[in-house]
C-alpha cells in the first residue's frame, strides 16, 4: 500500500491506492479545494491520478508556476469548447500556453469579429460557472484518429496520425467537449475564474506559409480577478508606451514596406541614436577597448569556416556576383574581428586584446515577426570581442559584468536579472571544449558575485553565455546584454598568439554586447521612460520660446549661447499664445521649456519650466546653463529641480 512522501519530508500511509485529490484532502480541506494538479515523482499529473505505490508528491496550486500554466492551458480548452458550441462548423487545431496567456487556432469559413469574441468570452464564463468536471481517458493512436475524423476534426486527426503508432493518446473531456491533450488539466471548469480574450490574428497551419490560413484567438488567464486586472492595466500602459507611437509623436523614425525590417531615422531620432553611440564609445574607451570596423560583405567561405553558415545560414542574406563568387552580408561581427586579430603576429604580452565595433548586421526575420525597432532585419550592435588566455577569463569576465551593470544603472535600470545559458543541441565543438568553457563561465560568475538562473540549452552555438535581463517600469523583462565564452571559433578561424615559450596558442574569445541591438535598446528606453527620456539623452534638451515678436533677438542670442555650450536647443518664435507653445513642447517630452517675455529681457533672465509642469522660476542664463551641465554630467541623478 502506498507511502506518500510530501515536500517537507513527512509521510502519509494509505491502506489502498489513493488519488492526488484524496492525498490533498488528507492534509486539509483548504489544500484539497486549492489543488489543481500534483507533481508525482517530479512529473505533473491530474488530481484524479491514482497512486498505487510509494511515491513523492507535491500538491500544485495556483501559487505555483506550474499551476498558472495549467490554468492557462485549461482556459485554452475552455475557449475551444465555447467556440465549438457557438460555431459548430469551426474546426479546432492547437492551443498552447504562451507568455502571460494562451491561444487557440481555428479553421472557420469567415473571420471572427469583435462581437464574436465578446460572445465567446461570455460563453466561456457560463461554462466556467457550470463547474463541469474535467476527465481524462486514453485511446490507441489509430482509434483516436478515427474518433476525431468521425467528429469532422481533420486537423486533430492529422496531428494524431503524426504520432508514433505505439503511443497511447490522452483525451480530456468537459461536458460534451473532448480534446486531444497530454495534460494535466484543472479538476473542473470552476477553477477557471479570471480570463480575457484579447485579439484575433492570422496563422498558417503548422506555421508553414504554404498551408492554409487559420484564425488565432489570443487570451490571458490568471488565478484571480485582481491579478487579471493588474495585467490588463499593464497592457493598457504598454499600449500608451508603445515605442512606435512615441517615435511618431516625437518624429524620431519610421518604417515602410520598401525596406521591411529597416529603419528610416529622422534627425531627432538619429541624434538620439548617436547619443547612445557616443556614450558607449566613451565607456568602452575608458575600459580599454579599441574601436574597429569590419566589412559588411565577406566571402561565404569565411562563414562556412566559422560555422555560421551551417548553424545560421537560413537567416543570412547571400548574394552572388557576376564572377559567380558567393558573398554573405554579415549577420554577426565576430569573424571579422578574428581577421583583425590575425593580421600581424600577436604575443601573449598583448593579451587581453579588446575590440569593439558599432557594427551594422543583417538577419532575415519572417515578415510576421517584425515589430517596430524591437524586431528588425537590419540593426546595429555594440559588439565587443576580447581575446584572452584561459587564465585571464575570470578577471576579464568580472570586469565586463561590472561594466554592463553600471551602464544599465546610467539608463535607469537599477537591477538586472542574469541567466546562465549552457550548451545547445545544435552546436560546434566537442564536449570537452564545452566542459572547459562552461566551467570557466561559472567560475567567472562566482568571482563576480552574481546570482543567476539556468536557461538550459540556450547558449550560442559556439559557447555558453550569460544573459542580462532588464525589468522596465511596468514590470516587463527584456534580455539585452550577453557575455559568451568561446573556445571554438578562434580555432576554427586559425587565430593564435605566441606564448611565453614561443609556441603558438589559440586564444579564448569573449563575445560581449551591452545594448545588444541599439535599435531594440532604444525602443526599450522609450517605453521604459514613456518617451520622457532623461535630459542627457533627449534629442532636444531645451526649447526657448518667445511671448511676442519683441523677444526674437533675445531668444536668438540665448539659444546661440546654450548651443555653443553643447546643449541641444530648439527655438519657438511662432505667433502663438505661450500656453499653446508650452503644451505642445510638453507633449513632445522636451525636458526644459524656457520662456522669454519683456520682463525677462529687461532683467536678462529666463523663466524655466519642466515638462512635468513645474515652474522653476526665473534665473539668469548662466545659472540655468551650469545647473543643466551638472545634470547632464550626472546622467540625470541630479536635476534642475534638485
Amino acid at each position: 500500500m502506498p507511502v506518500i512522501t510530501l515536500p517537507d519530508g513527512s509521510q502519509r500511509r494509505f491502506d489502498q491506492p489513493v488519488t492526488v485529490d484524496e492525498v490533498a484532502g488528507s492534509i486539509g480541506p483548504g489544500l484539497r479545494k486549492a489543488a489543481l494538479a500534483g507533481r508525482l515523482n517530479g512529473k505533473l499529473v491530474d488530481t484524479s491520478h491514482l497512486i498505487a505505490s510509494d511515491a513523492s508528491l507535491a500538491i500544485v496550486t495556483d501559487r505555483d508556476a506550474e499551476g498558472l500554466e495549467i490554468i492557462r492551458h485549461s482556459t485554452a480548452h475552455l475557449l475551444a469548447q465555447a467556440v465549438k458550441e457557438l460555431f459548430p462548423e469551426a474546426q479546432v487545431t492547437i492551443g498552447p500556453v504562451i507568455e502571460d496567456g494562451f491561444y487557440y487556432d481555428f479553421a472557420f469559413k469567415r473571420p471572427f469579429t469583435p462581437e464574436d469574441l465578446a460572445a465567446i468570452e461570455a460563453r466561456m464564463t457560463e461554462l466556467a460557472q457550470a463547474d463541469q468536471a474535467v476527465s481524462r481517458r486514453v485511446m490507441p493512436r489509430d482509434e483516436a484518429v478515427k474518433f476525431f475524423r468521425s467528429m469532422g476534426e481533420i486537423y486533430k486527426a492529422e496531428i494524431i496520425a503524426g504520432i508514433p503508432d505505439k503511443e497511447q493518446i490522452s483525451l480530456y473531456g468537459q461536458g460534451s467537449w473532448v480534446d486531444l491533450c497530454r495534460g494535466p488539466h484543472v479538476p473542473s471548469t470552476g477553477k477557471l475564474k479570471a480570463f480575457k480574450l484579447t485579439k484575433v490574428a492570422g496563422a498558417y497551419w503548422r506555421g508553414d506559409s504554404r498551408n492554409e490560413m487559420l484564425q488565432r484567438i489570443y487570451g490571458t488567464a490568471w488565478p484571480d480577478k485582481k491579478q487579471l486586472d493588474a495585467y490588463l492595466h499593464r497592457l493598457e500602459e504598454a499600449e500608451k508606451r508603445d515605442h512606435r507611437r512615441i517615435g511618431k509623436e516625437l518624429d524620431l523614425f519610421h518604417l515602410q514596406e520598401e525596406a521591411p525590417g529597416a529603419v528610416f531615422w529622422h534627425p531627432k531620432g538619429w541624434t538620439l541614436f548617436q547619443t547612445l553611440i557616443a556614450y558607449m564609445r566613451e565607456r568602452q574607451q575608458a575600459a580599454g577597448y579599441e574601436e574597429v570596423n569590419a566589412p559588411e560583405l565577406m566571402d561565404a567561405t569565411l562563414w562556412e569556416q566559422s560555422g555560421h553558415m551551417e548553424k545560421f545560414g537560413e537567416n543570412m542574406y547571400l548574394t552572388r556576383t557576376p564572377d559567380e563568387r558567393l558573398y554573405a552580408i554579415k549577420p554577426m561581427n565576430c569573424p571579422g574581428h578574428v581577421q583583425i586579430f590575425k593580421h600581424g603576429l600577436r604575443s601573449y604580452r598583448e593579451l587581453p586584446v579588446r575590440f569593439a565595433e558599432f557594427g551594422k548586421v543583417h538577419r532575415y526575420e519572417p515578415s510576421g515577426a517584425l515589430h517596430g525597432l524591437m524586431r528588425v532585419r537590419a540593426f546595429t550592435q555594440d559588439d565587443g570581442h576580447v581575446f584572452v588566455t584561459e587564465d585571464q577569463i575570470t578577471a576579464e569576465s568580472v570586469a565586463i559584468t561590472k561594466l554592463i551593470l553600471d551602464i544599465y544603472r546610467d539608463f535607469g535600470f537599477e537591477q538586472a536579472a542574469i541567466k546562465y545559458a549552457d550548451r545547445p543541441a545544435k552546436r560546434v565543438g566537442d564536449d570537452s571544449i564545452w566542459d572547459r568553457a562552461e566551467s570557466a563561465l561559472r567560475a567567472a560568475s562566482a568571482a563576480a558575485g552574481i546570482e543567476y538562473s539556468l536557461n538550459k540549452g540556450e547558449g550560442a552555438f559556439y559557447g555558453p553565455k550569460l544573459e542580462f535581463v532588464l525589468r522596465d517600469a511596468i514590470g516587463r523583462d527584456w534580455q539585452c546584454g550577453t557575455l559568451q565564452v568561446d573556445l571554438n571559433m578562434p580555432e576554427r578561424l586559425g587565430a593564435y598568439y605566441i606564448d611565453e615559450h614561443s609556441a603558438k596558442r589559440t586564444p579564448v574569445m569573449l563575445h560581449r554586447a551591452m545594448f545588444g541591438s541599439l535599435e531594440r535598446f532604444l525602443a526599450i528606453l522609450l517605453e521604459h521612460h514613456a518617451g520622457r527620456l532623461p535630459a542627457w539623452l533627449s534629442p532636444v534638451q531645451v526649447v526657448v520660446m518667445s511671448i511676442t515678436d519683441r523677444q526674437t533677438e533675445y531668444v536668438g542670442r540665448l539659444t546661440e549661447i546654450l548651443r555653443n555650450q553643447g546643449f541641444r536647443v530648439d527655438t519657438d518664435l511662432r505667433n502663438e499664445k505661450v500656453g499653446f507653445k508650452i503644451r505642445e513642447h510638453t507633449l513632445k517630452r522636451v525636458p526644459y521649456l524656457l520662456v522669454a517675455g519683456d520682463k525677462e529681457v529687461a532683467a536678462n533672465t529666463i523663466s524655466v519650466r519642466t515638462r512635468g509642469g513645474k515652474d522653476l522660476g526665473s534665473m539668469v542664463p548662466e545659472t540655468f546653463a551650469e545647473r543643466l551641465r551638472v545634470e547632464l554630467e550626472s546622467r540625470g541623478r541630479k536635476t534642475l529641480e534638485g
